[in-house]
């Protein structure tokens, strides 16, 4: 008898030491997270708004000479230097790595990632870390930089706790100070547009990008170099220079949204210069160029998340590669929206 309550005490208190050591892991495990990943956990009373909340006035960046002369602010200005010159400490001639194409952060997030509807990074630190299809997780601020240090960089990952990607994710923070957590600012990312009721077409797309666009990046889109250092004046748009196959602009909405809203150099989402549907057929000739092919078999684990317009198979639907990259689009996703009602 005595035997058997001995065992039974033993047994109670395993149990208790098993629930106070799962405890004490979570704890190190949240604080290791505090810690590596600052900005990871909502900080004490604050709280998660919905996603897609946006703010209605138009976002503004903070002016960067109000960076302060602290060690934080050495930090936030190396990150502005990065991804203003990346090709300068990372690429064919940088002074870090040669690891990457040559193409500077800011060809894709124009003029330093501030610029309204030019890629920017005004909501960056509201959002993340978030949930993206793509990778079928959630993704932290670090893990985004590196998305683009390997598709639109073509090069290699940073390491996440080096001095440049600290300095880069340290000024992307300071860029969306004042976005509040879970909000989105007006502004961010690329604007909408409307599904053209056609194809983009490639040879209108030509014509247009010759009128409009090779003067700065080059008859056949092979950008245009400083003469001074040999770092690109206007980036490539084709070529092993340029952004490869898994890159985001390589989506054709993205590419044209990303036309309309800023090229040629001086237009603004308010004042384009081009209409859609030559935004569209430019990009459409321009993602038809030759480039580095570089394949991410972990990318879209759900094959019914893909954009309708992923130019790569394989797809949870019928449609060709070929109209997934071009369109019409209208069709595919009228077929996405007919499954989700069945």
């Amino acid at each position: 008898m005595k035997s058997q309550q001995a065992i039974d005490t033993i047994i109670r208190l395993a149990r208790v030491v098993s629930v106070i050591f799962v405890v004490v892991v979570i704890f190190i495990l949240l604080g290791a997270i505090h810690y590596f990943r600052p900005g990871f956990l909502p900080k004490r009373g604050e709280h998660l708004t919905p996603p897609g909340e946006v703010i209605t006035s138009l976002w503004t960046a903070p002016d960067p000479a109000a960076i302060s002369d602290s060690e934080e602010g050495k930090s936030i200005r190396y990150g502005r230097d990065l991804i203003i010159r990346t090709s300068a400490f990372i690429g064919p001639s940088g002074s870090l790595s040669k690891k990457a194409n040559g193409m500077n952060c800011q060809n894709c997030h124009l003029e330093a990632g501030t610029k309204p509807y030019g890629n920017n990074f005004g909501s960056v630190a509201s959002m993340y870390p978030k949930f993206r299809a793509r990778s079928g997780s959630f993704e932290t601020i670090e893990r985004r930089v590196n998305d683009c240090f390997q598709r639109s960089l073509n090069g290699a990952p940073l390491d996440s706790s080096s001095v440049e990607m600290k300095s880069i994710v340290a000024y992307i923070r300071w860029v969306g100070k004042d976005v509040p957590k879970g909000q989105r600012a007006k502004g961010s990312g690329l604007p909408e547009m409307k599904w053209l009721s056609r194809a983009a077409d490639r040879h209108m797309g030509k014509i247009n990008y010759r009128k409009n666009c090779s003067v700065c990046h080059g008859a056949e889109g092979e950008g245009q170099k400083n003469l001074t250092d040999g770092t690109y004046l206007y980036p490539p748009l084709s070529g092993a220079n340029s952004f490869n196959t898994a890159a985001g602009l390589y989506r054709i909405s993205n590419f044209a949204k990303y036309i309309y809203a800023n090229m040629p150099h001086g237009a603004t989402y308010d004042h384009p210069v081009l209409t859609e549907q030559e935004s569209w057929d430019i990009a459409a000739y321009v993602l038809s160029m030759p480039r580095v092919k570089k394949a991410f078999i972990a990318d879209w684990p759900k094959l019914e998340t893909k954009p309708v317009d992923h130019p790569f198979g394989p797809y949870a639907d019928n449609f060709s590669e070929e109209q997934h990259k071009y369109g019409p689009f209208a069709p595919i996703e009228k077929f996405y929206q007919a499954q989700k009602t069945n």
